[in-house]
């Protein structure tokens, strides 16, 4: 059972398959993601029990070296943030809008799981470094009051790291800005 998550970021395509390998040879671990990226970067991302990924991601830091963008271990993920990440979230109404955009890949991850752990939202999207310049962002939805708390959460949760590029909360959002129409 996955319960805790780890992902590495890195600049090297090639060290990032190597960090993978060396991941999965650590640590009964199973990869979740590892591909390739923007710009030219690499995810590996693992899941299983705490132990595990800490072991999984201390051997993928120490392989990839100064290749690594950034890293994150999460002990508890909450299970909102898979189906958001793989874009299968189907909600029918939205509240208030709540975006949160990062340049890193794992801060995004971090602040998606810190935001739907601090207040009552529905996660939309947590979109992953593809085709925006190896940005990510979180979209999300419910009350105000619950979407400016959990924006303000995430963005916490991230402060450190300095990948944060913009948070927003929109009170009434137009339907037609979610239709992704071009």
């Amino acid at each position: 059972m996955v319960n805790a998550i780890g992902c590495i970021e890195l600049n090297s395509i090639a060290r990032g398959y190597l960090v993978a390998d060396a991941m999965l040879k650590a640590a009964n671990v199973e990869i979740l993601f590892n591909r390739t990226i923007c710009p030219g970067k690499f995810m590996v991302m693992v899941g299983g029990d705490v132990a595990a990924i800490n072991a999984a991601v201390e051997t993928g830091l120490r392989v990839g070296g100064g290749e690594v963008v950034d890293d994150l271990v999460i002990a508890n993920v909450h299970p909102d943030v898979f189906p958001a990440i793989a874009g299968t979230r189907v909600v029918e109404q939205t509240s208030a809008l709540g975006i949160v955009e990062t340049f890193s890949v794992a801060a995004i991850v971090e602040a998606a799981d810190a935001a739907v752990k601090a207040a009552n939202i529905e996660l939309l999207e947590v979109h992953m470094a593809m085709a925006i310049g190896g940005k990510g962002f979180v979209t999300m939805t419910g009350d105000v009051a619950a979407v400016q708390a959990a924006v303000d959460a995430a963005v916490e949760r991230i402060r450190t790291k300095g990948v944060l590029v913009d948070k927003v909360v929109i009170a009434q959002p137009r339907k037609e800005i979610l239709e992704g129409k071009v």
